[in-house]
């Protein structure tokens, strides 16, 4: 599941008493998972003996989440299940299902923008685990592939929890949505120890609790979406929510003059063409603000725009013209701005 990449998420910190800067305690915990990098930050001090124990449980279980999603560990449960052609029924873990069932829903309410089935696809242009040249596959070759594709070919099933391929080459790839439930996930380890006031980071997909250690609302910073540039295009405070946000502009490979991005649209095969270059979106699961940040960015400015408006997500869009970049969002991302400026 993992991606190689930046965040295209700034943390924003203004720590000041009295106009004298000063330094609030604080604990920082850090780590590597999915290939990402992965911090905490928790208002207040913490033992250093506590603050020990602490990482190493929550490396513990991005390890045992990683073990189980990964398309790169050969030996993952994801990876096994992808090898296999079984016709029938196939036993999951809880992690697992948890995941899949929730793409799957994310799938049926974007109209198939968000499919977990689509890595085949992803893999031929060259995006996926394998390290392909960068090249434009042959339509032939792309419909063919699609064949085998499809989120309506998936079937789940919750007692026991378990899948169904109802096309046996049938490959899930989970990198849109499994570092949203990790962050969920780590965020309900820390709540579990009566840890109120914290930001969990995965890779740039984010919860917040609580209070920052200067005892302010979360603050974090969208970036500009140029390749090449880190830059601040938005800061957005936050409080007791999850932010995801996708962006078009890093990862894509230019030929005979065309640029080819990352984003593949699971409906037709190839990558977006359109002019929406971020997209953040803020839910109380990161897995899903992870997922519709994906399925939103596949749909483009319009019919993106759109979605978020009908299903009342507060959702932030920087779209690319020839003067610059314009900002769009819904009514519930400015209601939550003004929410936010009052608290």
């Amino acid at each position: 599941m993992r991606r190689p990449g930046t965040s295209l998420l700034f943390i924003i910190t203004v720590l000041s008493i009295n106009g004298c800067e000063r330094q609030p305690k604080r604990t920082l915990l850090e780590g590597l998972t999915m290939g990402i990098g992965w911090s905490i930050v928790i208002s207040g001090e913490m033992p250093d003996r506590d603050s020990s124990a602490l990482r190493n449980a929550v490396q513990a279980r991005l390890d045992e989440i990683d073990r189980t999603m990964s398309t790169y560990i050969d030996e993952s449960e994801l990876s096994r299940i992808n090898r296999s052609h079984q016709d029938g029924w196939i036993d999951i873990s809880e992690d697992l299902y948890n995941v899949i069932a929730g793409a799957v829903e994310i799938s049926h309410l974007s109209g198939g923008a968000f499919d977990i089935t689509i890595g085949p696809v992803v893999n031929l242009w060259g995006f996926g685990p394998d390290d392909t040249n960068d090249s434009v596959p042959a339509a032939e070759k792309i419909n063919a592939t699609l064949e085998m594709t499809g989120y309506t070919k998936l079937k789940t099933g919750l007692s026991p929890p378990g899948i169904k391929k109802t096309v046996p080459e049938l490959y899930l790839d989970l990198s849109g949505i499994a570092k949203g439930y990790a962050v969920d996930e780590i965020a309900a380890l820390l709540e579990s120890r009566e840890i109120s006031d914290y930001m969990v980071d995965i890779g740039g997909e984010i919860m917040v609790r609580g209070r920052n250690p200067d005892g302010r609302l979360w603050r974090l910073g969208v970036e500009k979406p140029v390749s090449g540039e880190r830059s601040v295009q938005q800061i957005i405070p936050l409080h007791d929510t999850a932010m995801a946000t996708s962006g078009d502009y890093r990862n894509y490979f230019e030929k005979d003059g065309i640029r080819y991005s990352h984003t593949i649209d699971p409906r037709t095969g190839y990558p977006v063409r359109h002019n929406l270059a971020s997209v953040t979106v803020l839910h109380e699961s990161a897995m899903t603000a992870d997922a519709l940040a994906t399925a939103l960015l596949v749909m483009g400015p319009t019919d993106g725009l759109n979605f978020a408006a009908r299903n009342q997500l507060p959702a932030f869009f920087i779209i690319k013209t020839r003067d610059g970049f314009i900002e769009q969002q819904t009514k519930p991302f400015r209601h939550y701005l003004e929410q936010a400026g009052n608290g």
